[in-house]
Formats: C-alpha cells, structure tokens, sequence
C-alpha cells in the first residue's frame, strides 16, 4: 500500500523555519513524530537511523529568471512493534 499527502503553501521565511523546527524536535527523541502536512496531521515512526538527502538546484531563465530549489528527502524502515516495545 502507498500512501501519499502532499501539501504546497507559501510562507514567509521565517515560518518555514518555524516548521522546519517544528519536525526537527518531532524527530529528536524516541517514539512516534506528527508531521503537519496541509491540514492533515500524519503520525510516522523514524527509526534511529534515517537516510537523509538535500538537493539544491540553480537555474536561470531569460523568460523566467533565476530560480533556486532546495529538496530535502528523509527515509527510514520503521522500526517493528516488539523493538517499539523494548524502548518504552
């Protein structure tokens, strides 16, 4: 099964920092993180160890001028319910 929830918004700089602080202290600790996503709130299960990647791409275009993207990928096997368990 995939399931996927997207959501595009835009916001001030300082409130994309806000949020991205918001998942950063959802993914410190143990247990369960709630990820805001639009107006959906999904609950995932990092394990310890996450796969991370940032991309950042430049582009210029006469028509369209200068463009900068920055894509930031995590990705993890959620940990099983008997090593969930172990850590409570």
């Amino acid at each position: 099964m995939v399931e996927k929830t997207l959501a595009e918004d835009e916001f001030t700089r300082n409130e994309v920092a806000e949020r991205l602080r918001e998942l950063a202290d959802e993914l410190e600790g143990d247990g369960s993180s709630s990820v805001r996503t639009g107006n959906k709130t999904v609950d995932l299960h990092p394990s310890e160890t996450i796969a991370y990647e940032v991309g950042v791409r430049e582009r210029s275009s006469i028509l369209r001028g200068n463009r900068e993207t920055v894509t930031i990928k995590m990705d993890w096997k959620p940990p099983s319910v008997s090593e969930e368990a172990d850590t409570d």
